[in-house]
């Protein structure tokens, strides 16, 4: 209940996205970009000077997202066309962007759901719902459809580690509280890429008030509603994650609201049932 508790009513924070430090060079992926948390990350990443690609599967929402941060920032974010729900157009962009850019400094795999959600993230939708390829809406966008973009970004990922000062690349995996998939993959991806300098982070932003509980019903958004915090304080863990030194050394770790290490469920960091996992996503994407 301890748990439950500090995640849904964190103590003050004590860190802010002023600290964030210079990203110069920097080159960066935000999946789910174009509104919620990923856009408020998109935004504080421009100011900081990093380049920013928003992933996101709507042309129209992403082009007014990168126009309403231009005339924010004075910076302008490159739009990269996925659907997470769809593995050859997963597979497309990651196409895309390898053939701009030739590393990836930080991976925001930030299209997430559960109980926090954002633009490309997927809410309680109806169970009958699935991908394009026939799995759970939920899962298939959020675990399966990530995993294969971080899969095909690993040559970038690693050439962004070893072109960096700390030797370091970084793949931060957004979740909620209610996770299991996204952070048993985030901890078995920190296992096997350890060595070539890839850090990989889960965490939880925080109840977040942003338009993607759109499954939800009335009764379901009145219950919650007073727990949400604004979209500001949402983007502060995963921006320490992705930006700060220190975060570096945090492979493998869980974050909670807000910026700081937590302990997910004892059942998200049993190496054999990673393992299980990791197959299983594997045997999915191999002849894609």
């Amino acid at each position: 209940m301890s748990s439950v508790w500090t995640n849904l009513f964190p103590p003050k924070a004590k860190w802010s996205a002023a600290q964030v430090p210079d990203l110069s060079g920097k080159v960066m992926i935000v999946t789910g970009g174009s509104g919620g948390i990923g856009k408020e990350t998109v935004k504080i990443l421009l100011t900081k000077n990093a380049k920013v690609y928003i992933a996101a599967r709507n042309a129209i929402s992403g082009a007014e997202a990168i126009q309403a941060l231009e005339k924010e920032t004075g910076k302008k974010a490159v739009f990269l066309k996925v659907d997470l729900a769809d593995l050859k157009s997963v597979k497309a962009a990651a196409e895309e962007f390898q053939s701009q850019e030739p590393k990836l400094d930080v991976l925001y795999n930030n299209g997430q759901a559960n109980n926090t959600l954002r633009v490309l993230g997927v809410m309680f939708p109806p169970w009958e719902k699935t991908t394009v390829d026939g799995y759970d809406l939920q899962f298939g966008t959020n675990v399966l459809g990530h995993f294969y973009l971080t899969k095909l970004l690993l040559p970038q990922l690693i050439a962004g580690a070893q072109s960096s000062s700390d030797g370091k690349a970084r793949v931060i995996n957004t979740s909620s509280m209610g996770h299991q998939g996204n952070v048993v993959f985030s901890n078995e991806l920190a296992r096997r890429y350890a060595d070539q300098g890839i850090v990989s982070i889960s965490l939880h932003p925080g109840n977040i008030k942003t338009d993607l509980s759109r499954h939800s019903s009335s009764m379901e958004k009145a219950m919650t509603g007073w727990m949400l915090y604004p979209v500001s304080l949402g983007v502060l863990t995963q921006l320490y994650a992705g930006t700060t030194p220190e975060a570096a050394q945090l492979n493998g770790k869980y974050m909670i609201p807000w910026a700081r290490v937590g302990k997910a469920h004892k059942d998200t960091d049993k190496p054999e049932q990673a393992v299980k996992l990791w197959e299983w996503l594997e045997a999915q994407v191999k002849d894609l």
